[in-house]
Order: structure tokens, then sequence, then C-alpha cells
């Protein structure tokens, strides 16, 4: 899974970055969302691995809140790029002839910046009030790396304020931004209802093809998980593992492989490239 994610998303960035004609609004977010889903999966890779290759069960309480920081602060930066693009496809749709001009480099890579800066500063309070509380007893994760509902319910101390906290964090992302997905593509539905042909209401849809899937693929494995985290106190142990690694890993490894498929300028890009290095052997 490691091997398909990082050549995955590392192939769509290459491709991305080497072909001009790429360097247009949707794939530019399209590479957002593949960094994104990289540094998740690299911020998971010492713990996972270290329980598969060497049996190393034991993790350092400043290395559990430094994977804690990384993994919560680029899942942020997902949810977030995920809204971008579906807004970028309704611009698409609704001003075809506006969309570049309206959706120009500088705010592009602008709302990347400010993606990633609201992630770091919206995490950053959480290992501090973490480490104020006091941890007793058996420290036992429930999973193969550190995720804050599950740290959360580990110390014997007061943990209301990390609650309402991590509460906020949830709500002011990861729910703001499902919200503002869905009225987007209300608006996309609204507004391909008004084409007047049949053949451009379906050229219209397909292009939003690729990033409904990736975004079916990222919060169902992440409503599944809160929902056992928050209300099924009696499941399984292997159903709450199970449930954590598919948040995690299936959307790195679906995404890649999705927008290679549906999306044929990433499927050229791929095949251009791979004939290249084939004519240099």
């Amino acid at each position: 899974m490691y091997i398909i994610i990082f050549l995955g998303n590392g192939t769509i960035l290459h491709v991305i970055r080497t072909d001009a004609s790429l360097h247009q609004p949707m794939y530019l977010f399209l590479a957002m969302l593949a960094l994104a889903e990289v540094g998740v999966s690299a911020s998971t890779i010492p713990t996972v691995l270290g329980i598969f290759l060497f049996d190393t069960s034991e993790i350092t309480f400043e290395a559990c809140l430094l994977q804690m920081f990384f993994i919560h602060s680029f899942s942020i930066m997902e949810s977030a790029v995920l809204l971008a693009m579906s807004v970028d496809r309704f611009v698409a749709i609704y001003s075809p002839l506006r969309y570049t001009t309206i959706l120009t480099l500088p705010r592009i890579f602008g709302t990347g910046a400010v993606i990633g800066l609201k992630s770091i500063i919206l995490m950053s309070p959480l290992p501090i009030l973490l480490r104020r509380l006091p941890f007793c007893g058996h420290n036992a994760l429930s999973h193969s790396y550190c995720l804050h509902p599950n740290l959360i319910h580990l110390p014997c101390g007061d943990i209301s304020i990390n609650n309402i906290y991590g509460l906020f964090i949830v709500t002011s992302t990861f729910g703001l931004d499902s919200l503002l997905i869905v009225v987007s593509y209300g608006l996309i539905l609204h507004t391909v209802l008004g084409i007047a042909t049949g053949d451009g209401r379906k050229k219209a849809l397909n292009t939003c093809g690729s990033h409904v899937c990736a975004v079916l693929a990222y919060y169902v494995p992440m409503i599944g998980l809160s929902m056992v985290h928050r209300f099924a106190h009696h499941v399984s142990p292997l159903v709450q593992t199970m449930m954590a690694n598919a948040y995690l890993f299936f959307p790195p490894v679906i995404n890649p492989i999705v927008y290679s498929i549906k999306t044929k300028e990433i499927r050229r890009g791929i095949v251009r490239m791979l004939s290249e290095k084939r004519f240099r052997v």
C-alpha cells in the first residue's frame, strides 16, 4: 500500500510538474491533494512499519504528539483542498469563459498557502493541551499511529478543554468543508440542469466524476471512524483498527488510480512519460 501511495501520487506530481499543459487550476489543486496524501502517509510510516517489520510496539510521548500533529494537519489540508477542488469545478462549469481569469496562478498558490497555514495554526494548541494532562496507568493505543480521538481517552485528568477544542477543529474544518462541498455540488447540479443540450450536461458532469470519487473516498471512512469512536464503545478493537486504517490508507491509495483512469489529460501525461523513458532506454 505504501508503494502504491508514493508511486501513484509521485507519478501524478511528476506529470503535472513536467507537462506545461497541465499547469491549470484543476491539476494544480490535484497536485496539492497528492502532496497532502503523501504527507499523511509519510507521517504514519515510522510506527506502522516499525510494528510490521521490527515488532516495535512502543512510542515516546513526544514522538506520539509529533505524529498526531502531522497526521491531523495533513488531513485538514486534504479536506480543504477537496473543498477548493469543488469550487474549481463550479467555476469551470458556471463561468467557463472567465475560468482562467478568476482562478489565476497567484490565487491558486495563495489558496494553497492559506490552507497550509490554517492547518498548522489550528493544530498547534492540541499537543500543548495534551502535554498539560496527567497520564497514568496502561497507556495502550488502539491504532498503529497516534490520533487525537484515541489519545484523549488515555489521560486521568480533566479533558473537557481538549474535547471542546477538538470538537471546534472538527466542525470548523471537516464539518464546514463537507457542508460547503455539498453546497458547491448543489450549485453545480443547478447549473448543469440549465445547460440546453444533453451532451453538454454529460460533458460537464464527467469533469466532476473523479472529484466525487475522491470526496467519497475521504469522507466515508472518516465518518465511519468518528461514529465508532463516539458511539460504539463496546465494538471489537479489530473493527476500530480496520476503520482507522481505512481512513488513512484508502484515500491516498485509491485517488491516484481514479485520477489516472478517469482523467484523460493525466492518463495521456503518464503514457507520454513512460514512452519517453522507453525511448531513452
